[in-house]
């Protein structure tokens, strides 16, 4: 078994927990899984699209994490959260409420080559350390702006405190920081508190299977 599936990731579901069910429903009469893994995360509250390598596929990770996204994201505005998202604890900030315009030109500052710190709640390891792991106990980890690319920033629906966008983004972009960053350059605050991945390159949630539908037909030799 070689090649990828294409998983549209349920709200709740870590992207290793599909790796677990899928070497379960995968495992050969001898019980055998084969070798297993993803190309990007998801946290737990997003949902979307997921490449699980199979087999030899596992060794082709790199170029399929380079791949550019296309996500779709809800961002609450007067409050911070730690983990910039909804699942963490959040701190009122604001009441204004900004003018759409306002919000627009906002989102268009940050499309294009920009540095971007990583959220504290990350896999990012420091000093061997993953940052989520220090933040968990209660202590922070001081992380380095890094640049990205965001190629492409639309405003969906702003219906005050939320804001649903449509952005398109290289490899090694936080949503989470986008969010954030957006809540301070307007003076609000804000959080992600909704996601969604479409696509990972060419390759599109739509053609993509729930995990509970998995079987041998769904790995895909994108290769040939």
């Amino acid at each position: 078994m070689n090649g990828i599936i294409l998983v549209d990731k349920p709200q709740g579901w870590s992207s290793f927990d599909i790796i677990r069910k899928f070497r379960n429903q995968l495992s050969t009469s001898n019980g055998q899984a084969p070798k297993m893994g993803h190309a990007g995360t998801l946290d737990p509250m997003a949902t979307g699209l997921v490449i699980v390598l199979v087999g030899n596929y596992t060794k082709k990770q790199d170029k399929f994490m380079k791949l550019d996204k296309v996500y779709e994201a809800k961002i609450t505005l007067g409050s911070n959260s730690d983990t910039d998202d909804a699942e963490g604890n959040t701190t009122k900030i604001s009441d204004h409420q900004p003018r759409q315009d306002v919000i627009e030109s906002a989102l268009n500052s940050f499309i294009g080559n920009i540095s971007q710190i990583p959220p504290q709640f990350s896999a990012i390891k420091v000093d061997g350390v993953r940052a989520y792991k220090k933040a968990r106990s209660g202590g922070s980890t001081k992380l380095k702006a890094r640049d990205v690319n965001i190629y492409s920033i639309e405003l969906l629906d702003y219906d005050y405190p939320t804001i649903s966008i449509r952005c398109e983004v290289g490899s090694g972009t936080y949503i989470r920081s986008l969010a954030r960053d957006l809540g301070a350059s307007i003076n609000t605050g804000a959080y992600l508190s909704g996601l969604r991945r479409l696509s990972i390159g060419d390759l599109s949630v739509e053609d993509a299977i729930s995990p509970e539908a998995v079987n041998e037909e769904n790995i895909v030799d994108v290769d040939n």
